[in-house]
């Protein structure tokens, strides 16, 4: 039996990345309401830096009710000697503060209203007191405090949001706020999932002996989904190299990644490797990953169409990690999307590595009790127990809050060993 030739994640990424480093994603417009309006399995990225027009707030204003004061006029002011000081007018939210004031002023500023000119300190209405016409202001002020001063949150001409930026709420609100409404974000890449095995049948049809209802054409959909592709062609075959060949044929005029779930070790009915030889220029490059679970993982290269086309494990859980080790990770680099930062913590026993091949661990994220700052700083706050189970069973990821990565050359890891937990 031919063995297969493995590449380290390492090595694959970078083969990967060789081929698809210079290609330039498709960009599209879209209103700010559609980014609102996409959930979380199609958050939307900005294809390009995005800068002000105006100054973000537009002017200063209050973010406590009370009284624009000069900060000078409020010095040695206490409970048990006030500063008397005149109150001219009120501002009214929505409206132009009026005229500026002058030392030994005040204005009644409510929270979010404009600042009249000339002050630069708000005292709270709770440390203050009408008195005859006057304001008895009960505590001293100092400059800025209690504003919001105009451009300092974002200046005009200023960088509001970086290309690669997902559009989340906040980011949403950044966006409200500079008054922008069209987007430009990158169009997700076209995917297409063909999922393979005479032993498949639909997940709403009783299986008979020997079947299993299909997994991974839902659980694939929706995380690749999730990392922001676009499916647009699905297939369920069963172990027919003929069929697969026309499968592949059409989708690779459809798509920028092909993922073929299923047929890619080394049994008799596995024929995805044959397949993209046949029909992609210059064919596999990957046949195999030292990578546990995932090792059958083939990746091929169709140059003419510049299409990237993958064979998966068929097992559920390797399917599921191999495609968010590899192609979470390339739809984020094309995009120039941060990684996700992953969470520090403990592993709460000792766990044997695999010579040779990265272990990744599906595990679940525990508060210790009594945490310290310390324990925080040196991601002690967190213990990552494990979640054991063979690549076939799903459900080992419905209960994993993440995963960790045992490195190839590592032996295994310790009980307490610091590990860092990357969130599903």
């Amino acid at each position: 039996m031919k063995l297969l030739t493995v590449d380290t994640l390492g090595e694959a990424r970078e083969k990967i990345w060789k081929l698809l480093k210079d290609r330039s994603l498709e960009t599209e417009i879209i209103s700010l309401d559609e980014a609102v309006n996409c959930n979380s399995a199609r958050i939307r990225i900005l294809a390009k830096d995005l800068y002000v027009n105006n100054d973000i707030p537009g002017f200063s204003r209050a973010t406590v009710d009370g009284y624009a004061v000069l900060a000078s006029d409020t010095a040695g002011a206490g409970e048990a000697i006030p500063v008397f000081l005149k109150q001219t007018s009120s501002v009214t939210m929505g409206k132009a503060a009026g005229s500026a004031i002058r030392s030994g002023e005040c204005v009644y500023v409510p929270t979010g209203g404009m600042l009249p000119d000339g002050a630069d300190a708000m005292v709270m209405a709770e440390y203050c007191e009408s008195s005859g016409g006057n304001i008895a202001v009960y505590e001293a002020a100092a400059a800025g405090t209690g504003i919001a001063f105009a451009g300092e949150d974002v200046k005009k001409g200023g960088l509001l949001l970086r290309k690669g930026s997902p559009i989340r709420p906040q980011e949403a609100g950044a966006l409200a706020a500079a008054g922008i409404t069209r987007l430009p974000v990158f169009a997700p890449l076209k995917l297409a999932l063909i999922s393979t095995g005479d032993e498949l049948v639909p997940p709403e049809q009783d299986p008979g002996p020997g079947e299993v209802r299909d997994i991974n054409s839902y659980a694939l959909k929706a995380l690749a989904q999730r990392q922001g592709y676009r499916i647009v062609f699905t297939r369920v075959l069963g172990d027919d190299e003929a069929k697969l060949e026309t499968a592949i044929e059409e989708a690779i005029a459809l798509s920028d990644v092909v993922m073929v779930s299923g047929g890619s070790s080394q049994g008799n009915k596995d024929m995805t490797a044959a397949v993209i030889n046949r029909i992609a220029r210059p064919g596999v490059f990957t046949h195999g990953l030292a990578l546990k679970p995932g090792k059958p993982t083939i990746l091929g290269w169709d140059a003419e169409s510049q299409t990237l086309i993958a064979g998966l494990p068929g097992h559920p859980v390797a399917a599921m990690i191999v495609f968010e080790l590899l192609f979470g990770w390339l739809n984020a680099k094309l995009r120039g999307s941060p990684p996700p930062f992953p969470v520090p913590a403990r592993i709460s026993c000792n766990i044997p590595g695999s010579p040779g091949r990265a272990v990744c661990l599906p595990v679940i994220l525990h508060t210790k009790e009594g945490n310290t700052e310390e324990d925080h700083m040196e991601g002690g706050a967190y213990s990552a127990e494990p979640v054991f189970g063979k690549s076939g069973m799903i459900t080992t990821l419905t209960r994993a809050d993440g995963y960790i990565i045992i490195d190839h050359n590592k032996e295994g890891l310790k009980k307490d060993e610091a590990v860092l937990v990357h969130l599903l």
